[in-house]
């Protein structure tokens, strides 16, 4: 058996390579086509990307919290389309039922969600509900050894390709908080389940959002995750407290991505007859991105240890998610500037991480939702 620093090592640079070899020379392809083109889908099912943290019982690679972020921190330096396909998976894709699903369920599903043969989504924001994830207004009504699901979810990433959908619902119309909602697992081509059309936006071309469309949407009271109705809530909250790490440690790799191309840059673009890397405000909007990169880094890898440990990463996830998406677009910012009229034109790249990352202070909580959630555990 291959020891743990070694196997690690191994999928670090195998990662590194499809990254460099694969992923980069196509990123403009993908935006272009707005999709990752089969035979790269089949680089990264290759890679395993899909399952890395899916346990290895059910087919995954079951990587600890420390080990995904590292890896995230790898696979997220080309285009962010690749990861949201190639990764989704081993995050919000899998986690609620790895976190609280049946051992059927975990069967069923996971070592198909590993292999990258389906693809899966968390169906939790609606048009009335997002920071306030407890007012969904989507209802799940009994019917026998059945529910009636309806209602509309929007902004749902991967939506328009994904094969099965975690939904939640208000199970309990009686039960106007977070006790009354239920996780269900609804299939692809479940009758009253449907998609729309991938909802234009600002970035992340590759990476389609949109609807899930509800409508009499009829399901086994056994496709409630983990069995027990009124859990839904506090599902979310499991998978989202995970997540968050995993999400800014997805924020890392574009900013290392956008620095070593604004490095590069700065050593060859010359003006006044010397390269602008040796002029010391170019100098200093370097350093100041190494710097909170590096930050970043130690912060989020301290709190995955934490998590790996078993300690309440609450407040911690928060602060990561927080700091790291602030950062990116910080760096972001600095490396449209270092690049001048190169940053703001089309053909470097620059520009499309500019606009991709501009979403990470929105979606999984905002910037403000986390910095309350920081506030409140301060003051409690």
């Amino acid at each position: 058996m291959i020891p743990d620093a070694a196997r690690l090592e191994r999928l670090l640079a195998d990662t590194r390579r499809f990254v460099r070899e694969r992923a980069i020379p196509n990123e403009d392809r993908v935006e272009q086509e707005d999709r990752i083109p089969e035979e790269l889908v089949a680089d990264m099912r290759r890679l395993g990307s899909y399952g890395w943290s899916i346990p290895e019982q059910y087919g995954g690679a079951g990587l600890t919290t420390e080990e995904l972020a590292l890896a995230f921190m790898e696979l997220s330096q080309a285009s962010v389309a690749f990861r949201v396909h190639g990764a989704t998976n081993a995050g919000i894709g899998s986690e609620a039922i790895i976190q609280d699903g049946t051992e059927e369920q975990k069967r069923n599903w996971l070592p198909r969600l590993a292999s990258g043969e389906i693809l899966g989504c968390l169906a939790l924001t609606e048009p009335e509900a997002g920071s306030d994830a407890t007012s969904l207004q989507a209802t799940a009504v009994r019917d026998g050894d059945h529910y009636i699901l309806n209602g509309t979810k929007r902004y749902i990433t991967l939506a328009p390709v994904a094969d099965l959908f975690q939904v939640f619902a208000r199970s309990d119309p009686a039960n106007k908080g977070a006790g009354g909602v239920s996780a269900f697992l609804v299939e692809r081509g479940t009758p009253g389940l449907s998609t729309g059309v991938s909802t234009p936006k600002m970035g992340q071309e590759g990476a389609p959002i949109g609807e899930v469309i509800l409508k009499d949407c009829r399901v086994p009271a056994a496709a409630i995750i983990g069995g027990e109705p009124g859990r839904g809530f506090r599902t979310v909250m499991k998978v989202l407290n995970k997540q968050r790490i995993n999400l800014a440690a997805l924020c890392t790799g574009p900013a290392i991505r956008m620095l070593d191309e604004a490095v590069a840059y700065a050593r060859e673009r010359k003006q006044f007859g010397k390269a602008i890397g040796e002029f010391q405000l170019v100098q200093a909007m370097l350093a100041e991105s190494r710097i909170e990169i590096a930050a970043a880094q130690a912060l989020i890898l301290e709190t995955a240890r934490k998590r790996d440990r078993g300690e309440d990463v609450t407040t911690d996830v928060s602060m990561c998610k927080y700091y790291a998406t602030e950062m990116c677009g910080r760096v972001a910012d600095r490396v449209v500037q270092v690049f001048g009229g190169q940053g703001y034109v089309k053909g470097r790249g620059i520009e499309r991480f500019y606009r991709d990352v501009r979403a990470f202070r929105i979606y999984e909580g905002t910037s403000q939702i986390h910095l309350l959630n920081v506030a409140k555990h301060l003051l409690r």
